[in-house]
């Protein structure tokens, strides 16, 4: 049976700070909080009693609480939004701490709502890491994904199946007001398909069969709800022009694989896109949980020249290989570090055993790239 240790995400609130924590549905944001805090007040939005009492009456938060001691936990938070007045009273006035939880702001900034001002910090959660997992078959992660129940599944293909009708096409598509649910639909499906790869509007229109206006939207919607993210280009170039399109990635690999149509095998070239894809959400984790202000952008040169990820100011150049690596796959490595000095040029690869190559390049085996990402030993 799979475990899962303790999480990454540390939140430490001096007294009288509040935070938000934000994460998509299923990271684990209630259990980890139950966990986490288990004698603290919480409210539970989701629950519908407590929902109607709130949102008819959000006053109720000041004339309970107004004397409070120590730290209130309100779950799911952009379920009542007005609340938020009561909570910047309570803030301002009682010295209150409070840590909110929700799957998107933006509800709460198309309502206008008062999202405090910088009184709270901010917070993200992810999908699990390797590290919180006790350890996993990677090729049966691809097709679960990481996120908690999903992972812990003995169906997650079943689970992935409601959580893409029940939660993306449903709740988003109805928290974003589209119109044409079918269409955004399948442009989920081709937004999978072309994750990792650069963004073309047109294209994913295309295929999506609406406008790249409505495109626009859309990749909007998945980056408002913390479903998504883009990979910037690195932008400073020297002697070479370089490309600078952006890239775009789905939160989880199981929900790219699952919209995608996909169970990567070892040893295709799916499985590769599949490999670079978890490896850069294991990097997201650690931006967000670790160093907030690290880094991420890909390198490539209008000739094809590529490096996968590129971390802070040239700390670290990484290109992923998920089969044997071949001095012809370290053009990229070799171009980049040739004209900017990187100070670590790694492979990340499925080889066991951690080998140097010709002028430092290093390749790791994917598992002691993680472990030395964590440690901090990886110098980012």
């Amino acid at each position: 049976m799979r475990n899962i240790a303790t999480r990454k995400l540390v939140i430490k609130l001096p007294p009288g700070r509040s935070a938000f924590l934000w994460g998509p549905r299923k990271t684990g944001k209630t259990y980890w909080l139950a966990h986490t805090f288990p004698r603290q007040v919480r409210i539970d939005l989701l629950q519908t009693d407590v929902f109607g009492e709130y949102a008819a009456r959000p006053a109720l938060l000041r004339e309970r609480y107004a004397e409070h001691k120590g730290l209130i936990i309100l779950d799911e938070i952009q379920m009542a939004p007005d609340l938020l007045n009561e909570v910047h009273w309570l803030i301002e006035n009682r010295g209150i701490s409070f840590l909110m939880t929700g799957s998107s702001a933006r509800k709460l900034r198309r309502q206008h709502a008062n999202l405090l001002g910088g009184r709270a910090r901010r917070y993200t959660m992810h999908p699990l890491v390797y590290s919180e997992t006790g350890g996993f078959d990677l090729e049966a992660v691809m097709q679960s994904g990481l996120l908690p129940p999903h992972f812990l599944s003995e169906d997650p293909v079943a689970d992935l199946r409601s959580y893409v009708a029940d939660y993306l096409r449903e709740e988003i598509a109805a928290e974003a007001r589209v119109q044409n649910i079918p269409a955004f639909a399948e442009f989920l499906r081709v937004a999978a398909l072309t994750t990792g790869g650069l963004l073309n509007y047109t294209n994913v229109a295309r295929e999506s069969g609406v406008s790249a206006k409505v495109v626009r939207s859309y990749f909007q919607i998945l980056e408002d709800t913390m479903l998504g993210f883009r990979l910037a280009p690195w932008g400073k170039a020297r002697r070479r022009r370089l490309i600078e399109t952006e890239k775009f990635y789905l939160f989880d690999v199981g929900v790219a694989n699952y919209l995608a149509r996909r169970a990567p095998r070892e040893g295709t070239p799916e499985f590769g896109k599949s490999f670079e894809h978890f490896l850069l959400l294991e990097l997201k984790a650690y931006q967000a949980y670790v160093n907030p202000e690290l880094d991420l952008h890909y390198w490539r040169t209008s000739t094809g020249l590529e490096v996968d990820f590129v971390l802070g100011d040239m700390a670290a150049a990484v290109e992923v290989k998920a089969g044997r690596v071949h001095d012809g796959d370290l053009g990229g490595l070799k171009a980049l570090r040739e004209e900017f000095g990187v100070k670590r040029a790694l492979v990340v690869s499925m080889e066991r055993q951690r080998r140097k190559l010709q002028n430092d390049l290093e390749v790791l085996p994917w598992r002691e790239f993680l472990a030395e990402l964590w440690s901090g030993d990886l110098g980012v």
